[in-house]
């Protein structure tokens, strides 16, 4: 079982989630239309776009942590730090987490993936918002993650 998530827009891109033996998923895929640099790149609580990615909500964080890099003990579920574009705009996701299972409580599926303006400071930079959105500053792009088709 498998999980995909398609952003669309300026910015785009098609990300799968593929859980392995191990209780770790993999998450990968590429997303174009982006400047050049390291924008942040989360689970969102919600899979819902109705009013534009503000519906999203915040970060997925069933434990009720703060925010963090994707190593810290102390972080959301759904921090998954920084993708970098390149000078072309486009980015290659290639992330491995054991907080984000596409079954059980908290499971990820029907959640969305935001990408963000701006870099994730992993909850370090001192800003007000650091230790809630990592101060990645506004939405460029999202969608909802949900199975795949099997192949």
């Amino acid at each position: 079982m498998s999980a995909v998530c398609v952003l669309e827009g300026k910015v785009k891109g098609t990300i799968t989630f593929t859980p392995s033996a191990d209780g770790n998923t993999s998450v990968t895929g590429q997303i174009t239309g982006l400047s050049k640099g390291s924008h942040g790149f989360h689970i969102h609580q919600f899979g819902d776009y109705s009013g534009g990615c503000v519906s999203a909500g915040s970060h997925f964080n069933p434990s009720g942590k703060q925010h963090g890099g994707p190593t810290d003990a102390n972080r959301h579920a759904g921090d998954l730090g920084n993708i970098e574009a390149g000078d072309d705009g486009t980015a290659t996701v290639n992330i491995t987490d054991n907080q984000i299972p596409l079954s059980g409580e908290n499971s990820i599926i029907g959640r969305s993936v935001v990408v963000h303006a701006d870099a994730d400071d992993l909850g370090k930079g001192g800003f007000e918002d650091s230790l809630t959105t990592g101060h990645a500053g506004g939405r460029l792009a999202c969608g909802v993650i949900g199975f795949a088709k099997p192949k």
